[in-house]
């Protein structure tokens, strides 16, 4: 019977709070439960892991490792066998590609990964463009996981880009993966445009000043994400705008303020430190653009989510930011502050505003989970329309 038709999710070593890996096992726990498909997440085993206050490095991470890759796959492989006796028709999806390794426990025919991006991966093999600088240790650890990756039968990559990436770094011939697949992303989370009173009061909890405009950056502190080109973009829009910076996320770091300070423009930076969702989604409505200038990127939510909003964006000219925002965003270069402000200043013109908003929320309907969970399912050839009887 098609309604035993069971998906087990492979999560992530939960001690990591990969928050946005976890985000997305739920999104497709979510999506699939609503085609009344059995599903669950499996997540490694804590044993070590439970002893330490980060697995984020030094000793804590040494022993997130044996718990990883020295216990975890004894139980995944006795997990595996059990499921397939009590039923044949179960499907295993690895939701983070950084479990590669794990592929080799489960049933060929019968599972598959999601690969966000090979930035570390790339960044191991010395791709300065990448931005992804690599350890000893790391360099080892990631071509593990890159061997492993490409025993994939089927193989879903976030971008196009992502997906090019990969096969360079394989030398496969991209035409010969037929079950390797772009599958775009699609939000984790609800991001909607909301009233403005609703935006002011989540707002007010933030100690934004909203008598002042301001411009917003989402994401991590890593030097990947160019969070110093908006101080240097503000620099260079001088008198000719004077809102504020808010950096959404981690919190700031030393070099960061230190470069704020060097500008003069200590004053005028914000930090709100990981967001809720609700704030999140105020942040996005609320600001003047969403500046999202990263080097390496191997999809971007943040550019979806705020265009959801009705943000206009301005986002670096890389892939696969181009293919995500596919000319609903304005591109610079992130090495070239002028271009960033230059395009910023755009926006004061009414017409050119309006119509990058009223592009951005189009966009985002290619991002909607039922595009995304149709794939997957066409990925492991389950078939949709008996699927939608059952639901029926």
């Amino acid at each position: 019977m098609l309604n035993e038709t069971q998906i087990i999710l492979i999560g992530n070593y939960q001690p990591d709070k990969i928050e946005s890996m976890d985000k997305f096992a739920q999104m497709l726990q979510r999506e699939f439960t609503k085609l009344n498909i059995k599903v669950e997440i499996w997540f490694p085993k804590v044993f070590l892991g439970r002893y330490v206050r980060s697995t984020s490095g030094g000793f804590g991470k040494w022993l997130g490792y044996i718990d990883k890759w020295v216990f975890t796959p004894f139980l995944l492989k006795h997990f595996v066998h059990n499921k397939i006796l009590k039923n044949p028709d179960v499907y295993f999806h690895i939701c983070d590609h950084s479990n590669a390794p794990y592929l080799k426990y489960l049933p060929r025919e019968r599972s598959g990964i999601t690969c966000h991006d090979v930035l570390a991966i790339r960044g191991a093999f010395g791709y300065i463009d990448a931005h992804c600088p690599a350890s000893s240790t790391g360099k080892y650890f990631q071509k593990w996981i890159l061997k492993n990756l490409v025993q994939a039968k089927f193989l879903a990559s976030v971008s196009r880009s992502t997906l090019q990436q990969l096969t360079e770094l394989t030398q496969q011939n991209i035409e010969k993966q037929i079950h390797w697949k772009v599958i775009h992303n699609s939000f984790n989370e609800d991001f909607k445009i909301i009233q403005k009173e609703k935006v002011e009061l989540l707002l007010e909890k933030t100690g934004i000043d909203l008598n002042k405009p301001f411009v917003l950056h989402v994401g991590s502190g890593l030097p990947r994400k160019n969070r110093r080109l908006l101080l240097q973009m503000i620099a260079v829009l001088d008198k000719d705008w004077t809102g504020n910076i808010c950096f959404a996320g981690e919190a700031i770091d030393e070099q960061l303020l230190t470069e704020a300070k060097f500008l003069n423009l200590q004053e005028r930076i914000i930090s709100v430190v990981k967001p809720d969702h609700d704030t999140l989604g105020a942040l996005y409505n609320g600001c003047e653009a969403l500046i999202f200038p990263s080097f390496s990127e191997g999809f971007g939510w943040p550019l979806i989510e705020a265009q959801a909003c009705g943000a206009p964006v301005i986002a670096s000219d890389i892939e696969p930011l181009i293919e995500i925002s596919k000319g609903s965003a304005l591109h610079a270069n992130p090495d070239n502050p002028q271009q960033f402000a230059k395009a910023f200043l755009s926006l004061k013109d009414d017409t050119i505003k309006f119509e990058l908003i009223e592009k951005g929320v189009k966009n985002t309907l290619r991002f909607q989970a039922v595009h995304m969970i149709n794939a997957y399912l066409d990925l492991f050839g389950i078939l949709k329309s008996k699927l939608n009887e059952c639901a029926a």
